[in-house]
């Protein structure tokens, strides 16, 4: 199929590209990647009647260091974000997950906030946004707010923000010294959506373990201290208390059993890598 008819704006500055989201609201929709974008419109899942195209600004393509986060600006790649040479030491589990994320052609186009932006369950870089107690920056006319992952993070291809928003950034903290992390994945093809994805990061004893792909959006767990004896316990409180999905990827139980496996593969190595 092809999409329905729409009229395109190719943004030369943020604020035009916050002006036409001001003017048609609903009716808008911002292409940045278009990897999800350009799918769902073909199968005319979206009908936006104008498309504002925002790949060419620059200002919003960066990766820096601001405080105590990393920020990633709008139209920044997955591909580039995978290249930057500061990403292991200051954001591993972000340099773990997004092997997982699509594919080479993919990431060359798909971008960091997109991904975010479009809130996929299954999707590797929510997932992380979540586990990691990462924001959003959103852009209006009537000013700027930051929202934390929980409060962006609204449902399946649902978040909080307003039709004349733009997401301008998502921000990560940085990597605490002395922590580990691990991250496991479950998809029927390397590169497909997750039928299960867990992260999960270890620091000081505590334990905080990201699940995706299981319910409508990521689920956050955290243990101030969990004995290894304990894991197991721990995570089929999880997999029985989680809404687990049903589909034709996996039936719901199979899906609460990677809970299980998984999560204990991604803890355990969380732990080993603390340093």
């Amino acid at each position: 199929m092809k999409p329905a008819s729409f009229a395109y704006v190719r943004a030369r500055d943020v604020d035009e590209a916050l002006d036409t989201l001001a003017l048609h609201g609903e009716d808008a929709r911002v292409l940045a990647g278009g990897q999800s974008l350009v799918a769902m419109m073909n199968f005319r899942l979206v009908q936006p009647k104008i498309l504002v195209d925002i790949g060419d600004l620059a200002a919003l393509d960066y990766i820096r260091i601001d405080g105590d986060c990393i920020e990633i600006g709008a139209v920044t790649t997955q591909a580039r974000l995978m290249a930057w040479p500061e990403l292991a030491r200051t954001a591993p589990l972000l340099a773990a997950a997004l092997p997982h994320v699509g594919h080479y052609q993919t990431r060359s186009r798909g971008t960091v906030c997109g991904s975010i932006a479009h809130s996929d369950p299954s999707s590797e870089l929510p997932l992380c946004l979540a586990t990691l107690s990462g924001s959003v920056v959103l852009r209006s006319r009537g000013g700027v707010r930051r929202l934390s992952a929980a409060e962006f993070q609204t449902g399946m291809l649902s978040t909080a923000r307003l039709a004349d928003e733009l997401v301008t950034a998502v921000r990560f903290p940085l990597w605490p010294a002395g922590a580990g992390c691990g991250f496991r994945e479950m998809a029927r093809r390397h590169g497909d959506f997750a039928i299960c994805a867990v992260a999960a990061t270890a620091q000081a004893g505590k334990i905080r373990l990201g699940v995706g792909g299981v319910a409508d959006r990521a689920s956050v767990h955290e243990w101030a201290a969990l004995a290894e004896g304990e894991i197991d316990d721990a995570l089929n409180d999880i997999a029985w208390r989680m809404p687990a999905g049903e589909d034709i990827h996996a039936s719901a139980s199979y899906r609460r059993q990677l809970i299980r496996r998984l999560g204990r593969q991604a803890i355990l190595e969380a732990r080993q890598c603390q340093n």
